[in-house]
């Protein structure tokens, strides 16, 4: 069984990207706009989901379709093609993806599948702006159904992986439940529940620098915003968390961010991995043991300092060069990029009538409270973003 396919011009090189994310989508445009390559790109959905801007979903702040950009305007703009389907396993001894149509063949291979989710105990009873696409709408309708009682008790936090630090993505948690209270207050509403940030962590966010970890509490305090951080999570139930101490936190809504782990796909391939499940890649993103495969973004095992995160710019960054050191395997050059230049952690966090925008690299850590104009610096973003995925505005130097 054989996924459809197109034949490949004579001469030119069969390159495979997997995942419709940021990286799979810098990857792909990246080895297209070398003619030395047909590439295609697999995904199991036909749009990018603008994560970042996602947040605004559940407070009605944007509709779905304001975080999705198609991808078939995408591939026919950056001149790649595209396969809405499911990848099923990689053997990288044979160069061939299983699909669930059937196999597609490589001469290079960039990996891009994102990662999975931790399942603690009881998180079916959780909601992730993380999550699926759809998940945000879930979080609407269950916003909605509080706000139409007039009351409620709502739980937002974020937990991580003990075998691998730098998957956890703790800044939408903060951003969601900021937004939360803004919605309300709006409203005239926000008297009539009760907000709380959760981790198990003992300074969540520490990662972002000491100073990102003052700023949000004191935003938490300001925003009357309860905390309970330091306890590990024992579970989830329909009301609300229980923690390892005996303690729980009673909950209408808990909003909950997984630590990410190691794709599916992955588990069943022939590729190296470490013990939470990413692939093995060296700062070239090159998958170790191998000479035509990379991984790029979520999926690939981050190495560098003990605050490095998995974030968008970084995958973006891993997967221009990817694309550019395949190039240039390609024409005998010697020249490589290295993602460990490119190791920061950046973030403008939206707190709904405004934000702080946070970075942390090698040598700095800044942190810059933008009241107000903030927000609608992520809002132009998120217009940005989606501008350059189609190929109608040129991408910023340095971005």
């Amino acid at each position: 069984m054989s996924a459809p396919s197109e034949p490949v011009a004579a001469g030119r090189l069969k390159a495979l990207v997997l995942g419709g994310g940021f990286a799979g989508v810098e990857a792909a445009a990246g080895l297209a706009r070398s003619s030395r390559f047909d590439v295609t790109l697999v995904s199991d959905r036909d749009f990018l989901y603008l994560n970042p801007v996602s947040i605004w979903i559940p407070v009605r702040g944007m509709e779905p379709d304001g975080a999705r950009v198609p991808l078939r305007e995408i591939a026919q703009r950056r001149g790649f093609r595209l396969v809405v389907d499911r990848v099923e396993a990689i053997r990288s001894a044979d160069h061939t993806v299983r699909l669930a149509s059937g196999d597609l063949g490589y001469d290079y291979l960039v990996i891009a599948l994102g990662g999975a989710k931790l399942q603690p105990k009881g998180v079916e009873n959780t909601y992730s702006i993380c999550g699926a696409p759809d998940a945000a709408l879930a979080i609407r309708d269950r916003l909605d159904a509080l706000l139409a009682r007039g009351s409620g008790s709502i739980a937002c936090g974020f937990g991580g992986n003990p075998k691998d630090r730098s998957a956890v993505r703790g800044g939408p948690a903060f951003e969601l439940l900021f937004n939360i209270d803004q919605m309300l207050r709006r409203k005239g509403a926000r008297d009539g529940f009760t907000l709380t940030f959760f981790a198990p962590m003992a300074e969540p966010g520490e990662r972002m620098g000491p100073r990102a970890v003052s700023l949000t509490g004191v935003m938490l305090g300001q925003s009357g915003i309860g905390s309970r951080t330091g306890t590990p999570i024992a579970g989830f139930d329909e009301a609300g968390v229980a923690f390892t101490d005996g303690s729980r936190l009673d909950a209408d809504l808990v909003l909950f961010i997984p630590a990410a782990s190691g794709h599916p796909v992955l588990a069943a391939s022939d590729l190296p991995l470490n013990e939470a499940g990413f692939v093995r890649i060296d700062d070239h993103g090159l998958v170790q043991g191998t000479t035509d495969v990379y991984a790029a973004g979520d999926v690939a095992a981050l190495e560098g300092p003990e605050w490095r995160a998995k974030q968008g710019h970084t995958a973006e960054a891993m997967a221009r060069n990817a694309a550019a050191n395949i190039i240039s395997a390609e024409r005998g050059s010697p020249e490589r990029k290295g993602y460990q230049a490119h190791l920061s952690i950046v973030c403008l966090m939206d707190v709904g009538n405004g934000a702080a925008m946070i970075y942390r690299g090698r040598k700095r850590n800044v942190v810059v409270p933008l009241p107000v104009v903030g927000h609608w610096m992520k809002r132009a973003w998120g217009v940005y973003a989606r501008l350059t995925k189609l190929g109608r505005m040129r991408r910023l130097p340095g971005l």
